[in-house]
């Protein structure tokens, strides 16, 4: 039989449900105009009062893709018939042609920052899980003279804020010749997440009962097949979850990303604002830019959805 609520339940539960869609409406909204930014025409970005009915364009996806320079006057009718039918809704707006002295379409950076971005992230929260898993592993399982002092050196090195070591960080890379080299970008990232990573993972591995590992090597396994087969499976929701926070992290960085390249390993974060310029701001390339950069991780963090939820509250309930 269903328990009978009292008034003041119901009204607490109201209160939680209205606080709950107004934190999410607080957090949805600049996500939303991002997103029907990235679709507006020019003129109807920076409108006041705001548009929000509007017909969609991709014409900022091409300006994001292709380089351009102002031009005074609207392209000629030849050049306008010889150009494909995504680059004329660009020229329907008579405000941008592409930049090329034959007429062709180039590239803009974009494509090849995203890229440097996955490849950056992708490389770095693959090395710090695998070896914070590792770490964590060795914490959990062996007795290790001066373990707090070793874990509470670990987690010191997330303490200080980029900003404070991006200069030495800077000499130290260009004396060494790992200045806008991806290599030097993994390395960094890799060993910014890997505090997190190992105290993170510790957490999960600490709930994975040891009686599991005698029992397999009881049964003659070796330490490591032990690890492989009987920790890692136990602990995927751990591994999952960290995974997602590395990424984001790594995905997201733009201090390191701004000081230590310029454009060979340059990432998407400090390349889209400088989109901007000195003149009137494309707002509606730069919302598709950022727009275009927010979907690896919704993607990455919706693939691992239930392994996050799960690993949320993996360790709450102890036996």
């Amino acid at each position: 039989m269903a328990a009978v609520r009292t008034r003041g339940e119901v009204i607490r539960h109201r209160l939680s449900v209205t606080a709950v869609l107004v934190i999410l409406l607080i957090t949805l909204a600049p996500i939303f105009w991002i997103t029907a930014t990235a679709f507006k025409p020019r003129n109807l970005a920076t409108t006041m009062p705001p548009t929000v009915f509007f017909e969609p364009e991709i014409s900022p996806f091409v300006k994001l893709f292709t380089k351009r320079s102002q031009l005074r006057e609207p392209p000629t009718e030849e050049v306008y018939n010889a150009a494909p039918w995504w680059e004329k809704t660009v020229f329907d707006g008579g405000e941008k042609v592409v930049r090329s002295g034959r007429g062709e379409v180039q590239p803009s950076g974009y494509p090849s920052r995203f890229l440097n971005s996955l490849i950056v992230a992708i490389t770095s929260t693959v090395l710090a899980v695998s070896m914070g898993t590792i770490t964590a592993y060795g914490f959990s399982r062996f007795k290790v003279k001066g373990e707090d002092d070793w874990l509470f050196f670990i987690l010191s090195t997330r303490m200080l804020p980029p900003v404070v070591v991006a200069i030495p960080m800077f000499l130290m890379y260009r004396a060494v010749g790992l200045n806008d080299t991806h290599l030097g970008l993994i390395i960094l990232y890799t060993a910014f997440n890997l505090s997190f990573s190992v105290w993170l993972m510790k957490g999960f591995i600490d709930e994975i009962p040891k009686e599991y590992e005698d029992a397999a090597l009881v049964d003659g396994y070796t330490r490591m097949q032990a690890f492989f087969k009987i920790v890692l499976p136990e602990a995927a929701t751990g591994i999952a979850a960290t995974a997602v926070f590395c990424f984001i992290t790594a995905w997201n960085e733009y201090a390191f990303a701004l000081i230590m390249t310029n454009r060979r390993a340059q990432t998407a974060p400090p390349f889209i604002p400088s989109q901007v310029g000195s003149g009137l701001p494309d707002w509606t390339v730069i919302a598709a830019g950022t727009f275009l950069f927010l979907l690896p991780v919704a993607i990455f963090t919706f693939l691992l959805r239930n392994h996050l939820l799960r690993g949320m509250s993996f360790g709450a309930i102890r036996k």
